[in-house]
This record gives C-alpha cells, sequence and structure tokens, in this order.
C-alpha cells in the first residue's frame, strides 16, 4: 500500500511564486520548502525582497531559495524570469501560484468609494492582479504544458466568493471607508481565470485550481477584528501559518484528482 504522505513531497520539483516577498507568500515559502521544493519569488517590492533575503538566507545559499526582482505587469520581464529559472535549475517548473496582488487597505478617505475611484487606481491594480496572473500563466503555463506537467494555484479570496461587507470598514475608520471594488474584482477574476485554464491545458497535464482564504490577523485593529469575527462561525480569524497545509496540498500530488476547483478555508464565513 502506498504511503499517503509521500504525495506530499515535492522533492526535484520547482515552484514559482509571485509576489512571494509578501506577507502570505513568505508563509507558503516556508510550507514548500519542508517538502522539499526549491522556491523562486518573483516580486517587485526591494524592501519585500531584502527582508526575506534575510529570512530564507540558508535556503539561498544552498539554492534552494531563488529571488527575481521582476514586474510581473511586463511581459519581457515574466518571459526573462522563465529564462532565468530555466537556466538556474535546468527545468521548467512544474507549481505556479499567482499570490501577487495590491490589496489596497480601507483609507479614512472617501476616494475609495466607488462613485470617486480612481480609474488609474483600478488599472494598477488589476494589472498586478489579473493581467499579471494571466501574462504567468501564458509563459509558465506553456512551458508546463510543453512538459506535459504543471500545476497553477491562483490565490483567491473569501472575498472572490462573497461581496465585503462595507459595514466592518467604517466601524474600523470612518464612514466613508470602504473596500475597494478593485479587491473584490480581482478575486473574482481569478476564480474565471482558474476554470478556463483548468480545461484548457488538462489534457497536456497542466492542472489548474484556486484557494479562496479568509482574514489572516496581521496587526489590525482591535475593533475591525470583533467585527470581521462576528461574521465567521468559527469566531475567528486565521493564523497565518493555518494555510500551510493548504497550499501544499494543492501544489502536490495528494490533490492530484482536483482541476478547476475552488478551494475556500474561512473559517465557515462564506457558509452563511
Amino acid at each position: 500500500m502506498n504511503n499517503v504522505l509521500n504525495k506530499f513531497n515535492l522533492m526535484g520539483q520547482t515552484a514559482v511564486i509571485t509576489g512571494g516577498a509578501g506577507f502570505l507568500g513568505k508563509s507558503f515559502i516556508d510550507a514548500l520548502l519542508q517538502s522539499n521544493c526549491n522556491v523562486v519569488i518573483l516580486d517587485i517590492s526591494s524592501k519585500n525582497i531584502s527582508q526575506t533575503k534575510k529570512i530564507f538566507s540558508d535556503e539561498i545559499r544552498d539554492n534552494k531559495v531563488f529571488l527575481i526582482k521582476t514586474d510581473i505587469t511586463k511581459e519581457i520581464e515574466v518571459k526573462k524570469s522563465l529564462s532565468m529559472i530555466n537556466k538556474k535549475f535546468k527545468a521548467v517548473p512544474s507549481i505556479l501560484i499567482n499570490n501577487a496582488a495590491i490589496d489596497s487597505k480601507p483609507k479614512n478617505m472617501a476616494n475609495n468609494n466607488l462613485e470617486n475611484f480612481n480609474s488609474k487606481q483600478w488599472e494598477k491594480e488589476l494589472d498586478v492582479g489579473l493581467k499579471g496572473a494571466f501574462l504567468c500563466c501564458k509563459h509558465f503555463g506553456k512551458a508546463m504544458a510543453k512538459n506535459r506537467k504543471g500545476n497553477i494555484v491562483n490565490i483567491s479570496s473569501d472575498l472572490g466568493l462573497i461581496a465585503p461587507n462595507q459595514a466592518i470598514y467604517k466601524s474600523n475608520m470612518s464612514k466613508q471607508s470602504v473596500k475597494p471594488i478593485t479587491y473584490s474584482v480581482v478575486k473574482h477574476g481569478l476564480i474565471g481565470l482558474t476554470r478556463y485554464i483548468a480545461t484548457y491545458w488538462a489534457k497536456e497535464g497542466v492542472r489548474c485550481n484556486a484557494f479562496a482564504p479568509g482574514g489572516i490577523h496581521n496587526n489590525q485593529s482591535t475593533r475591525f477584528v470583533n467585527e470581521l469575527e462576528k461574521l465567521i462561525p468559527l469566531g475567528r480569524m486565521a493564523d497565518i501559518d493555518e494555510y500551510q497545509a493548504t497550499i501544499l496540498y494543492l501544489c502536490s500530488d495528494a490533490s492530484s484528482y482536483m482541476n478547476g476547483a475552488i478551494l475556500s478555508v474561512d473559517g465557515g464565513r462564506t457558509a452563511w
């Protein structure tokens, strides 16, 4: 009988994480490293890259982690990063996690209101969250399909399944503060992208699924946390490490028959 735990082992595989030097990305890196995976981080933030280098200095030295400063909204940079990865690891990446996004926090201002929302901000956030994911799917997915092996995971959100409850943001900041429309559009859009990719390259051995996590503790105000937790059946937000097993499941052969699915891990929020 096969040992089911072996299905979680990613030895010899290379995963690419966009926005990998961010808050959630670093947790994903840690999970993948624990499963013996090589990890490539694509990120545009010099500050986040510098911090990530300090955290994973040993793994960088051992060639287990490779960082590339990349603007994923520019197709030439996405293609260049793929070429660099092929040269570095002498192989096509078998895992792509589209994690990059601009999570524009509600601010104490009316500019986030739909009536006043800036079209340039709309373009900027959709460029990163949707265009960037499309370009990475286009080039990394094409390489995976040619290699007849690949696994793409798009990081959506519970707000990719439901609308934001604007009342919790107003109580947190001011009566004018709302969650921007762009966040919902991007996270819903990633689910559409997931279903398209899942059926487009399936016969070439490329799977694609979406992960829809709920809210994570990240130094939010007590008032905001209290309001959000009222909307969650488990009565609490997630800790950062509670999504590590999920991402490992999605990236490994443990989910080998999952394709085109949306895995919601949100404490039950979207069940209401």
